[in-house]
């Protein structure tokens, strides 16, 4: 796989898909249903391939102001302590260390209008 793949998927196909997918919803009202009922299979009808699977798509609507924040994973409450894996990671800077921006970029990323993939996901 080539360090421009996600999943499977070149970062340039799945630009292509999403902008193939939201010009065809502005003109087309079925396809534009099935992208906010079922966006998977929207995709995978302008891509002409499956999403892989666990792949999890939405598309809104426009309609006034909209932030998509993305959550991190839930922190297990009932942990009072760090596991020893844990405190080596933080132990001397763990794996933040030229990772964390690539790692947090991911998990703490709010979108603001259409942004290409390529400014999303880290390569």
């Amino acid at each position: 796989m080539s360090s421009t793949a996600v999943m499977g998927w070149e970062v340039s196909e799945i630009n292509e898909a999403i902008q193939k997918a939201i010009k065809l919803s502005t003109t087309d009202a079925a396809f534009r249903k099935l992208a906010l009922t079922d966006p998977n299979a929207a995709i995978e009808r302008v891509a002409g391939k499956p999403v892989p699977p666990g792949t999890r798509i939405k598309f809104v609507e426009s309609g006034g102001a909209h932030f998509t924040i993305i959550l991190p994973e839930m922190v297990r409450s009932d942990v009072s302590e760090l596991s020893d894996a844990e405190l080596e990671q933080v132990a001397g800077g763990g794996r933040c260390v030229g990772t964390c921006a690539a790692s947090c970029a991911v998990t703490s990323t709010v979108t603001i209008g259409i942004p290409t993939v390529g400014s999303i996901v880290s390569i």
